[in-house]
């Protein structure tokens, strides 16, 4: 039987203009839909796995669209409350070159930020569960969300659940202040971080030394210094740190690190020319939940996650459209991109 993964989010309406026109010159707008821990459910989907993901949505057509765009990929939507009034929006503009992507967010008031802690029974969504994952996205729509994130950690753990959370700040959602607070708590009961080069100094106000991401250099001895911090501090069994070496808006270099408390694996470095990047990493923590479920070695787990995400950022939408075959091959070394016949 399929091993049962839960996650915990809010789920948009993404809409964003045709290829790499900008918002000003845009006619159009294509509509999708996806949110940090939808991305990561339809990743487990794909790879096998019994995925359920929990939110909440209006009952009116554009939440069931949303609902839709879930199941397609094989999503259990079973545990998704519905009432509110309205699905959360985020524009995207894409990036070219030397010009960055750039995201307007318009989800005030949407079903999700208006969720109650009674619209939640994690007794029964943890029932036979394997792992939890979240992001630091949810937690900080308002204190009502992040105390539904509180109320779903302690019955994971409480039902022996092992829990990720990729920290993902967001300064448009809330302040340094207000989430190194609040993170602070919830990371009491996770069991594996998922952070990127500014996540843990932006939360934590823990830094990578001889780093600067704006001009894409990374620091191997600077990330065990982070990762070895957060052990210390929080407990984690595993910290997994995502290195994206930004060259410009098209061309990235991608790989990352996972510490399992005492020792520290890279993967092999990933030169990308990038399609898509939203979800990027929340491929990265599906790819990386997945080889964990399935019992891979290190430096196996970190390498499947990589190649998952490098997969990702050749795709269009947030959603990582891959099978585990596909994931084994590229992290398996043939990278080339021929043509399968």
């Amino acid at each position: 039987m399929a091993k049962k993964v839960i996650t915990l989010g809010e789920i948009m309406l993404r809409l964003a203009p045709e290829g790499y026109y900008r918002f000003v010159q845009a006619d159009t707008f294509g509509a999708t839909y996806g949110g940090g821990e939808a991305n990561v459910a339809v990743s487990m989907a794909n790879y096998g796995f019994d995925a359920k993901f929990v939110t909440k949505l209006p009952a009116h057509e554009i939440g069931q669209a949303a609902v839709n765009a879930l199941r397609k990929y094989g999503v259990d939507t079973s545990y998704i409350a519905r009432g509110g009034d309205r699905v959360g929006i985020y524009f995207l503009e894409k990036g070219a070159s030397q010009r960055p992507s750039k995201v307007i967010y318009d989800r005030a008031g949407s079903s999700m930020a208006t969720a109650s802690q009674a619209d939640f029974n994690w007794d029964e969504i943890f029932a036979g569960a394997e792992w939890f994952h979240f992001t630091g996205i949810t937690p900080a729509l308002n204190d009502e969300v992040a105390a539904i994130c509180l109320d779903a950690c302690k019955a994971a753990k409480a039902a022996g659940v092992k829990i990720s959370c990729d920290l993902n700040y967001r300064n448009k959602l809330w302040s340094k202040e207000k989430a190194g607070e609040v993170m602070a708590e919830l990371c009491k009961y996770v069991d594996v971080c998922i952070a990127n080069e500014e996540d843990a100094a932006d939360v934590f106000g823990i830094k990578a030394a001889d780093t600067d991401v704006t001009k894409g250099a990374v620091n191997h001895e600077g990330y065990k210094d982070v990762a070895k911090q957060l052990a210390d501090r929080f407990g984690f069994e595993k910290i997994a740190i995502t290195l994206r070496e930004s060259l410009s808006a098209n061309d990235n270099n991608w790989s990352a690190m996972l510490y399992d408390g005492t020792d520290y694996f890279f993967s092999k470095k990933y030169k990308m020319h990038i399609v898509d990047r939203v979800g990027g990493g929340d491929s990265f923590g599906g790819g990386l939940i997945c080889a964990l479920l399935n019992g891979y070695d290190s430096q196996s787990v970190i390498e499947f996650a990589v190649a998952a995400s490098c997969l990702k950022h050749s795709i269009e939408g947030d959603f990582n459209m891959v099978s585990m075959e596909e994931v084994q091959k590229l992290a398996g070394g043939d990278g080339s991109g021929r043509v399968q016949r």
